[in-house]
């Protein structure tokens, strides 16, 4: 299926086929709420206020909606990404100063197509290329807490103000993280066989593409990221809709309320060792916002999932010791915890 619309696309000069595809788009998305509501109301017949009827309204509504945002943000994405490569991201972090470094490399790591998968090779290309650790981890740490699937799920979910609080958090944390672990010297905790390696890099001189093979580009990501997550996507909102009709109003509210001190250690306790991604993630956290959770907390508990999740630090065990582990572990948590106590207590009281 994915290649029948790879060929459509193509037959259709690449940008028209998107451009073609967005009345659709438009069309679909305001008429969402009409659309879950004859399904529930008219053509099921299921009575109002019960808590499978809610449940399957949740579910019906929200997977479209997040499946449109997804689709609009990644196919912008898409085509900034054709100006980035692995080579050229490692040439514009060469020989920059530490701070500086990490500003520019937490920056990079929102548009650059990366995730904790891509971790080994990139860190080693990285220190091939003479980019300092701390500013390596910046990257790392930016590159996949701040993507463009957290970003719209954020926006669809909660609205622009949440999201942009999400971006300048996740970037504070990587560039202070970095910076930290910069300032600690602790190229020592490397694996030693890390500056020993000669990555495969390609010389391949940068060309410049015309703009409608850009287009097309992020109509092919588009088919690619949405191929890859949709299953998350709804596994998420399936467990988001699940809570959403049937959880008791105030017990996750008591629980990870802002009243209790250890609601946001508490929440990234329960955050690390889940695996998932932002698509399968952030629906669960919108319900738990719904259930009375503060919202500093839930967004400490999404950082955790994406950015100290278990295999990510399984990943990077490979290439760092342990010692260099407990420290990117404990500066990065650190920083979660500050930024849920904020939100939680001095921003939204």
């Amino acid at each position: 299926m994915r290649e029948k619309l790879v060929i459509l696309n193509r037959n259709m000069n690449g940008w028209m086929f998107p451009i073609f595809l967005l009345p659709v788009w438009i069309l679909l998305y305001v008429n969402l709420q009409n659309l879950a509501d004859f399904i529930i109301d008219d053509l099921l017949g299921l009575a109002s206020g019960k808590h499978l009827t809610e449940t399957l309204r949740f579910f019906i509504f929200e997977v479209p909606k997040v499946m449109l945002l997804l689709v609009l943000i990644i196919f912008g994405v898409g085509i900034v990404r054709t100006y980035f490569t692995p080579e050229k991201t490692r040439k514009i972090l060469e020989g920059k100063s530490l701070f500086t470094g990490n500003i520019l490399a937490s920056t990079l790591g929102i548009v650059t197509p990366f995730c904790s998968c891509s971790a080994i090779p990139l860190f080693l290309g990285f220190v091939e290329a003479g980019v300092p650790l701390g500013v390596t981890f910046s990257f790392l740490i930016a590159a996949p807490m701040i993507n463009e699937v957290a970003l719209v799920l954020l926006i669809g979910l909660f609205g622009w103000e949440v999201a942009a609080i999400y971006v300048g958090t996740g970037l504070t944390i990587a560039i202070v993280s970095g910076w930290l672990i910069g300032k600690f010297r602790l190229e020592k905790y490397v694996a030693e066989w890390v500056y020993t390696v000669k990555v495969n890099q390609q010389n391949n001189e940068e060309t410049k593409l015309p703009f409608s093979e850009r287009i097309t580009a992020g109509y092919e990501a588009v088919i690619e990221i949405v191929g890859k997550i949709w299953i998350y996507i709804i596994i998420g909102i399936a467990v988001g809709a699940g809570a959403h009709g049937y959880v008791p109003e105030d017990f996750l509210g008591a629980l990870l309320g802002k009243e209790n001190w250890y609601g946001v250690p508490l929440a990234i306790l329960l955050g690390v060792p889940m695996y998932s991604n932002a698509a399968g993630i952030i629906p669960i956290v919108s319900v738990l916002i719904e259930k009375g959770v503060s919202l500093g907390t839930a967004l400490a508990f999404m950082m955790s999932v994406i950015a100290l999740s278990l295999p990510e630090i399984i990943i990077l065990k490979k290439v760092l010791k342990w010692q260099l582990i407990a420290v990117f572990v404990s500066i990065v948590a650190l920083g979660i915890i500050v930024v849920g106590l904020v939100f939680n207590y001095l921003v939204f009281i």
